[in-house]
């Protein structure tokens, strides 16, 4: 893993996204808080924390203290939204809420000023390698309109499916930020020249 980030920060990557899967809420199991205390020694760059979990208010505390930068918790997984996007900002991260493709973007609307970042998956998740799926795009464009109807700075990001040549879209789209994972470390150029890729492609 500090091989990856480093390859990953020598390449030109702006930030390190870790998903943590806890087994429930998807049907994985990853990193936990120490995995991201040992990545947050590992690189200068920010971590960006996805919590693909259960009850994830009572974690949010571990992943801060283990060094994120962002912690990104999801609509469909916490009672209290409003109330996890607080203690997120409060023990000292930037929050994030995020959805699952079949979650209608209308149910981030009334978290949209608490948030820091807005996620929109565009796989289904829990594994890496999927396809990104068409109707996202909609779902960015429309979050993206109410962001700016708010005059929100928050950032938009999409992750799944994320590829150079769909990258343009999901940009003009409204996106701010994309997270690629095998598009980027299964390049058989390698991690530059996959990220001068994306690059390229959203110049």
């Amino acid at each position: 893993m500090a091989d990856a980030a480093a390859a990953a920060e020598a390449g030109g990557a702006d930030w390190i996204h870790v998903d943590v899967m806890d087994g429930h809420f998807v049907p994985n199991l990853t990193f936990g808080p120490k995995m991201v205390a040992d990545l947050r020694k590992a690189t200068r760059l920010p971590l960006d924390v996805h919590l693909m979990i259960e009850r994830p208010e009572d974690w949010v505390a571990r992943y801060v203290e283990a060094g994120a930068a962002y912690v990104t918790v999801h609509i469909e997984a916490t009672p209290d939204a409003g109330g996890t996007l607080a203690s997120i900002r409060q023990a000292g991260a930037r929050p994030g809420i995020a959805l699952n493709p079949e979650t209608d973007p209308s149910r981030l609307v009334p978290y949209l000023d608490r948030a820091d970042l807005v996620l929109v998956m565009s796989v289904h998740p829990g594994f890496g390698g999927q396809s990104f799926i068409p109707s996202a795009l909609e779902k960015v464009r429309a979050l993206r309109a109410a962001l700016d109807a708010r005059g929100s700075s928050a950032e938009l990001e999409v992750d799944g499916g994320i590829k150079p040549e769909n990258a343009k879209d999901i940009a003009r789209a409204g996106a701010s930020v994309l997270v690629a994972g095998s598009a980027v470390y299964l390049d058989p150029d390698g991690v530059s020249a996959a990220l001068a890729k994306f690059r390229n492609a959203v110049a």
